[in-house]
């Protein structure tokens, strides 16, 4: 019981540092003229966004960074004299925790850069693709050499099968799972809530998952994220009156990976992310598509949530919609990892 607690604390800091900091955060970035410049290429309707305050992820990753800060130590406080039993919970496993907090601040970082770059420059471009690129592949590669040299990295569980030591075939596999994910949660980010609410949603998967593998340091982890996302969305569901800019959504595609290894199943992260994985795959395919026909298209416009939007979907819908799709592939995870 006493690391529900914990749990419980860490999502009460993380959603009240992160809603707090709105009052003085967004009036902040107004006074420093830190606002969104609307690409000319999404909805026309989306125009009157124009201005608003972006970079707003400093929020929750205040917030989230804070629950950790105070909530970890005092959990493995209580583990390391015995109060709370952990067979799961070595040293190796929690120096891989602390790895996952700094790759998803390098993320986090690499969006702060391109946020940065935009908004002085007052348009939409920032780092070039292959500069945003190149520094996503060191920050996961990075991040897979620290978990190499903990040893039996590249052991995974599988529903049904257990542990499976899946060899040299882990590391490009998950390089590519990695960098494609944080960029999908990228991608998610275009309307208000979206982002926020969908990470949310995994969020609570993984913490269940985390709880169900008595991995109660991870369960405090995902507690953590999640109170960050629902703080963040006092102030950026519909109309929001911040965005969180890529320095938030790198940055929660970087949780949102690294909640997943902490579980030990990223097998699970194309089921839990199905939101982010459609929302890839539309630009994929519509690009594709384009080129193939020479300039046809399969969607009205991608990603896919600005498709819903030209069929006349309300953003609040939308939400809605793709929290609900996200947990539905939740509980399908939830219970597959009962069969492990």
């Amino acid at each position: 019981m006493i690391q529900e607690y914990i749990s419980l604390l860490a999502a009460a800091i993380a959603f009240g540092v992160t809603a707090l900091l709105g009052r003085s955060v967004i009036p902040w970035l107004h006074k420093l003229k830190y606002g969104q410049t609307i690409k000319d290429i999404g909805p026309r309707w989306h125009e009157k966004k124009q201005g608003t305050p972006t970079m707003g992820g400093i929020m929750f990753i205040s917030g989230i960074t804070a629950a950790l800060i105070v909530c970890l130590p005092i959990y493995r406080h209580l583990q390391s004299s015995g109060q709370i039993a952990s067979y799961y919970e070595t040293q190796a496993y929690w120096i891989k925790m602390v790895a996952g907090i700094i790759v998803s601040l390098l993320f986090g970082a690499v969006g702060f850069l391109d946020d940065y770059i935009k908004v002085v420059k007052k348009q939409n471009e920032g780092l070039t693709p292959s500069q945003k690129m190149i520094l996503m592949i060191l920050i996961a590669g990075a991040y897979l050499i620290s978990l190499a040299m903990l040893g039996d990295a590249t052991i995974t569980t599988i529903p049904f099968l257990g542990d499976v030591d899946v060899h040299f075939f882990f590391y490009p596999i998950s390089l590519i799972m990695i960098v494609g994910f944080v960029n999908a949660v990228n991608l998610t980010d275009g309307i208000d809530g979206l982002c926020s609410s969908v990470t949310f949603f995994t969020a609570i998967v993984f913490m269940m998952i985390a709880g169900m593998r008595h991995m109660f340091g991870m369960n405090i982890f995902c507690a953590a994220v999640a109170g960050g996302c629902i703080g963040f969305l006092v102030w950026n569901f519909f109309p929001a009156k911040v965005f969180m800019g890529d320095t938030g959504s790198l940055f929660l595609g970087g949780l949102f990976c690294v909640m997943a290894y902490g579980v030990n199943m990223p097998i699970l992260i194309p089921l839990v992310g199905i939101i982010y994985l459609c929302e890839a795959g539309s630009v994929m395919l519509q690009v594709a598509y384009f080129k193939l026909t020479h300039g046809k298209r399969i969607f009205k416009m991608s990603p896919i949530h600005h498709h819903f939007e030209m069929c006349g979907w309300s953003e609040v819908k939308i939400v809605w919609s793709f929290s609900l799709v996200t947990l539905i592939g939740g509980v399908i995870a939830v219970a597959l990892a009962f069969f492990v």
